[in-house]
C-alpha cells in the first residue's frame, strides 16, 4: 500500500505532467480561462489516463515486448512466438488506444453535460494528442511496473496531477483578472510567468519521499 501511495504522491506532484515534464500546455493554456471548464477537462483527463495506462501496460506486457507472446504457449520452444519482439508498434498501439478512450470520454460528455461539451469545444477531442496522455504510456513503459495496480496509481496520480495544475492556474487567472497588470503581460505573458513560479513550488515535492 505505501508503495502506491508513493507513487501516486509523486505522480501528482512531484513528477507533475505540467510542472515537472511541461506536457500538455496547449490545453493547459487555452482552457484555464474559467475554472468550471478547467475542472471539467481535468476529470476527462483522469479519465482517459486512468484508463489508458493500464490498457497500455497490458498491451505492452501481454502482446508488444519480446517474449510476451510466451503466454499463449508456454511450451514454445526459443525458436517460436516467445522471442517475438513487436515493440516497434508501440507508438501506434498507444495511440489508438488514447484516441478510442477519447472518443468515448466525448460521447458521455456530449450526452450527460451538453454546456461543458459546448464550453471545452475543440479542446475536448484534442485529449488524444495532448501530450500529457501519450507521456503517461511512454513513462509507465520505461519505468517498467511490476504490476498492473501500479501503472494504473500511476496513471491516476498523473491524471490528478494535471487537474491540480489546471485548477490552480485557472483560480489565478481568475482572480487577476482585474487586477492591474502591465498590457505587455496580460493573458498568456502572466499565464506563462505564474506556470513558472507554480513549477518551482511544485518542485519542493521532490525531497518528499515515502
Amino acid at each position: 500500500m505505501l508503495d502506491y501511495l508513493s507513487i501516486f504522491v509523486k505522480a501528482a506532484f512531484s513528477e507533475n505532467m505540467i510542472f515537472a515534464y511541461f506536457l500538455g500546455m496547449c490545453s493547459y493554456l487555452a482552457v484555464s480561462k474559467t475554472v468550471k471548464t478547467a475542472v471539467g477537462l481535468g476529470f476527462a483527463v483522469i479519465f482517459v489516463l486512468g484508463i489508458t495506462v493500464p490498457i497500455n501496460y497490458l498491451m505492452e506486457n501481454y502482446l508488444l515486448k519480446e517474449g510476451a507472446l510466451v503466454w499463449l504457449n508456454p511450451e514454445w520452444g526459443m525458436d517460436g512466438a516467445n522471442t517475438l519482439d513487436l515493440s516497434f508498434l508501440s507508438f501506434i498501439m498507444f495511440i489508438a488506444v488514447i484516441a478510442s478512450m477519447v472518443q468515448l470520454v466525448e460521447m458521455i460528455v456530449e450526452k450527460f453535460a451538453p454546456a461543458l461539451y459546448g464550453a471545452l469545444g475543440i479542446f475536448l477531442p484534442l485529449i488524444a494528442v495532448n501530450c500529457s496522455i501519450l507521456g503517461g504510456a511512454l513513462f509507465m513503459q520505461d519505468r517498467q511496473y511490476p504490476t498492473i495496480g501500479e501503472a494504473s496509481v500511476f496513471g491516476l496520480g498523473s491524471g490528478v496531477g494535471w487537474l491540480l495544475a489546471i485548477v490552480a492556474i485557472a483560480a489565478i487567472r481568475e482572480k487577476i483578472r482585474y487586477s492591474n497588470i502591465p498590457p505587455a503581460l496580460r493573458g498568456l505573458g502572466i499565464t506563462f510567468i505564474l506556470t513558472g513560479l507554480m513549477g518551482i513550488a511544485f518542485m519542493s515535492f521532490m525531497g518528499f519521499e515515502l
